[in-house]
């Protein structure tokens, strides 16, 4: 059923970072609605154990730590739509958003954590052991490998980056790359090869990863890497235990292509320590403008600063509306 809602604060995408600027705003009674878009909760509900977000001593779901976050918010006062925002218009005041059900939210101020995904190889085999050993996060999923053999994909600066931290963990990292030379900063590469823990397949794609499915075997999981030479032909199979997926991210910035500040990988650019995109009571968290630290803890923080400048922002709206019509 479409309805018609108006908001001060309207949060479009779940995560950390929604969910997190959805309790600031919820406690600052601004009564926000939340959209919970395509994939409720995120990254983080294909994660199983979470193991650095603070506050947990012991592992945790991803999928149940989301579920918190989203009982928390409506326990403050979030209003939650299991929706899909289609279309926004922001030369509008107060902001409109029209949604795949045919709502329409009008809202002084926006959120958004719409996030970002990894882009993934698109094999069979790599689906079948993600979270069984495959893995596009090395920060969030690395310390699982300690003293293990490990492969990393990929040959900017992204993979090199991974793999120099892994080497920090592991027994041996591979870093499996499609051309002959890297993309990585050159300061960087140095240091890849100056690492005795890592070596390197030049010209090499991935074919399939290798691993015992659940219910085939004792410990199910990943056990190797198919590769193939793209010059020679030339197979190689190597025995691991890990498979990093470091070929880049794609932020869900599509919905506001020529309507916010992107950078040239569609990545929403805010202001110097702020949330604050170009658009006044606009504001972005989250991986979707983040792609440099991309964890669940950062998305929150930014969640929180989002809905403390909509708050401030508000609070400025209804005094300036209060002078004005004093004046009138």
């Amino acid at each position: 059923m479409s309805e018609k809602l108006h908001t001060k604060v309207l949060i479009i995408g779940s995560g950390p970072a929604g969910y997190t600027a959805a309790v600031y705003a919820a406690r600052s009674n601004l009564s926000p609605i939340l959209v919970l878009g395509l994939q409720p909760g995120g990254q983080l509900t294909i994660t199983t154990e979470v193991e650095n977000y603070p506050g947990f001593a012991d592992p945790i779901q991803g999928p149940w730590l989301m579920e918190q976050m989203k009982a928390q918010a409506e326990n403050v006062g979030t209003k939650t739509m299991h929706d899909i925002v289609t279309d926004v218009d922001f030369n509008s005041k107060p902001f409109k958003a029209k949604l795949d059900s045919g709502s329409e939210i009008t809202a002084d101020t926006i959120i958004i954590s719409t996030g970002a995904k990894a882009r993934w190889l698109g094999l069979p085999s790599e689906e079948k052991f993600q979270n069984m050993g495959v893995s596009a996060c090395a920060t969030c999923d690395g310390f699982f490998f300690r003293n293990k053999r490990v492969a990393v994909i990929g040959g900017g600066n992204s993979a090199v980056e991974e793999a120099l931290f892994l080497a920090n963990l592991c027994e041996k990292v591979t870093l499996v790359h499609r051309r002959d030379e890297l993309r990585a900063e050159k300061i960087m590469q140095q240091r890849l090869f100056d690492n005795p823990k890592i070596e390197i397949l030049w010209d090499n794609e991935v074919e399939e990863i290798l691993g015992v499915e659940v219910g085939q075997g004792d410990n199910p999981g990943v056990t190797g890497l198919r590769t193939k030479n793209n010059k020679t032909g030339d197979i190689t199979e190597t025995d691991l235990e890990g498979v990093f997926v470091a070929i880049g991210h794609d932020p869900a910035t599509s919905l506001f292509k020529d309507k916010l500040e992107m950078d040239a990988e569609g990545y929403l650019i805010t202001a110097p320590d702020s949330t604050a995109t170009n658009i006044p009571g606009v504001y972005a968290a989250g991986d979707v403008k983040d792609k440099i630290y991309r964890q669940a803890v950062t998305a929150a923080g930014m969640g929180c600063m989002a809905a403390l400048e909509a708050d401030k922002y508000i609070a400025n709206l209804e005094a300036n509306n209060q002078q004005n019509e004093a004046a009138e």
